[in-house]
């Protein structure tokens, strides 16, 4: 019986990964999911240094048992004018221990939401620059870094909100809608490497706590969750399941997988 559970809990044991936005939120879950997963070397990126010395001794602390090397690079995704470098540079950091054989990206910033008529155009790029510009250039490295099959993946993130059309959202909604062409893009052009993409709803996470501190948290957590068929905002340590499924199944790639909570129906 122990056999037959091995092959299913296993999968991802010995795995060598890289999380994109690693010091926080979803991509911190993912993180601490692959240590207690079995994976063997586990490297988060920031754009904060501060953030990742955080991270990385939550990381440890909380699972010391673990025998996986944790480390982490910083990587300011945040301007067009440096994107390919800082990438370039923290794939040379990561590669110095050899290939990976994951990397997720779950890397963002302020939601650019507005009157469409007052975004200027260096402000509809910037808006882009981190969710979209930056995960296209993190897939130009993944064949000299990854290792070639279809047990490698590569996984990035977007929003449900690209199926809902609402006022004010148009540039953001433009940017998610257009990572799920990327995602099967990349899934021929990076094959056998699989690419595949989670579609995220509400989730408590740290980009919440200002509204939390205002007091506003109640308040849109309440309209949030009545368009929730689950009736309640994501957590952390369930959305994360998605991610570690499409690192599994190697029979998945160019498909984007859901966890909104239901949002989608509404």
């Amino acid at each position: 019986m122990a056999a037959t559970l091995g092959k299913y809990v296993s999968k991802l044991a010995g795995a060598r990964c890289l999380v994109i936005g690693g010091s926080s939120g979803i991509g911190f879950g993912v993180a601490e999911a692959l240590i207690q997963n079995g994976a063997s070397s586990v490297t988060i990126s920031s754009s904060s240094t501060a953030k990742i010395s955080s991270a990385l001794e939550r990381l440890k602390s909380g699972n010391a048992s673990s025998t996986a090397q944790i480390q982490g690079f910083p990587c300011d995704l945040g301007s067009p004018e440096t994107l390919t470098s800082e990438v370039e540079k923290l794939f040379a950091e990561v590669a110095k221990a050899g290939k990976l054989d994951h990397v997720v990206f779950t890397a963002g910033d302020a939601l650019a939401v507005g009157k469409l008529e007052d975004f200027k155009l260096d402000a509809v790029r910037q808006a882009g620059t981190v969710r979209f510009f930056a995960p296209l250039v993190v897939a130009q490295q993944l064949r000299k870094h990854l290792n070639d099959g279809p047990a490698a993946s590569y996984t990035i993130t977007t929003g449900g909100a690209s199926e809902h059309v609402s006022k004010d959202w148009t540039v953001m909604q433009a940017y998610l809608s257009g990572l799920r062409g990327m995602t099967r893009g990349l899934a021929v052009d990076l094959a056998p490497i699989r690419v595949n993409a989670v579609g995220l709803g509400p989730v408590e996470t740290e980009i919440w706590n200002h509204v939390k501190e205002i007091g506003y948290w109640d308040n849109v957590t309440g309209r949030l969750k009545g368009r929730m068929t689950t009736g309640q905002i994501g957590q952390v340590e369930d959305v994360v399941e998605a991610y570690l499924y499409l690192m599994r199944d190697k029979n998945v790639s160019g498909s984007v997988i859901e966890s909104t909570g239901g949002t989608l129906l509404s």
